[in-house]
């Protein structure tokens, strides 16, 4: 018989080792839709594990081969899961979870169909072609997948949870340029890069390098405030949840600018010590509303 309860555990596990800032916003969550945003998350983990750290072995995934076998050898295992179930614990909770919350199985289609696009691009040409070709099925495609756990009022907190999950990753695009260059990729758009004369290559902070960037940081902070505008279509412990997720998040931005734009020397981080600060004024105030302005970059 599968140990759903030690899968359901491991998702929590990944949740807390690889996605702190989800972990810190699920903690809001009554103990039933927190452990549904683990298995979303740990999917999407082990995944994108495949793709960016193939030396990174997990008992949940098929294990041998190419990281491009790999990947379709992990689809096909959790679609199968899906209609059949599975004695693996990780999927098992994770299918259990789906199934239970009504998920779109169509969702998955176009989340593996981006993680199979890293092993073929390493570059994207414009903003609506990262945006509409990529980060559909790796970041808006999330938002989409979360909504039937944080169970809105509304249909129409869809639009919103898509622009946070395409917040989020843009986000991630700017905190991790020497990351994604050491692997050979750049998620930032060659037009965006050509125009302003920026080269991620030289991994050194110009005048052309900041002018590029401070336009993808209010390109984010637009995402961020249409996904704050769906906050009020949530009920109020999945409100907590994802505003919190926000308010951190949206923070990396500031300390982006706060080191002159070079995310060259390290990985910007929010501290814990902060992160537990937001959490617990989420509890005792209620989510701040953050003025990201409406410049209509994200457009």
């Amino acid at each position: 018989m599968t140990d759903l309860a030690a899968g359901y555990r491991r998702c929590a596990e990944l949740t807390r080792q690889y996605g702190t800032t989800y972990y810190w916003g699920a903690r809001l969550l009554p103990p039933a839709q927190r452990r549904d945003v683990f298995t979303v998350y740990a999917l999407c983990r082990l995944a994108d594990d495949i793709v960016d750290e193939p030396d990174r072995v997990d008992l949940a995934v098929p294990q041998g081969g190419t990281p491009r076998e790999r990947l379709a050898a992990f689809r096909a295992m959790f679609f199968r899961a899906l209609e059949a179930g599975s004695d693996e614990p990780v999927m098992a909770a994770i299918v259990d979870s789906i199934r239970r919350r009504g998920t779109d199985p169509e969702c998955f289609e176009r989340f593996f169909d981006a993680m199979a696009s890293d092993l073929d691009r390493d570059a994207w040409s414009t903003w609506e072609e990262l945006r509409d070709g990529y980060m559909e099925g790796s970041a808006a495609v999330i938002g989409e997948m979360m909504l039937p756990v944080l169970e809105p009022y509304s249909p129409e907190a869809k639009e919103s949870a898509r622009a946070l999950g395409n917040a989020f990753q843009l986000t991630n695009f700017l905190r991790d340029v020497a990351e994604d260059l050491d692997r050979g990729r750049v998620y930032l758009p060659q037009e965006d890069l050509a125009r302003h004369g920026a080269d991620p290559w030289l991994r050194t902070v110009t005048p052309e390098w900041r002018a590029m960037m401070a336009e993808q940081v209010a390109r984010a902070r637009e995402l961020y405030a249409q996904g704050q505008e769906g906050l009020a279509l949530l009920p109020p412990a999945s409100r907590r949840c994802v505003g919190t997720a926000l308010v951190l998040y949206s923070r990396i931005l500031d300390r982006i600018e706060a080191a002159d734009y070079d995310v060259f020397s390290g990985r910007l981080r929010v501290p814990d010590a902060e992160k537990l600060a937001v959490m617990l004024r989420s509890v005792a105030l209620g989510v701040p509303h953050v003025d990201f302005g409406r410049a209509g970059a994200a457009a």
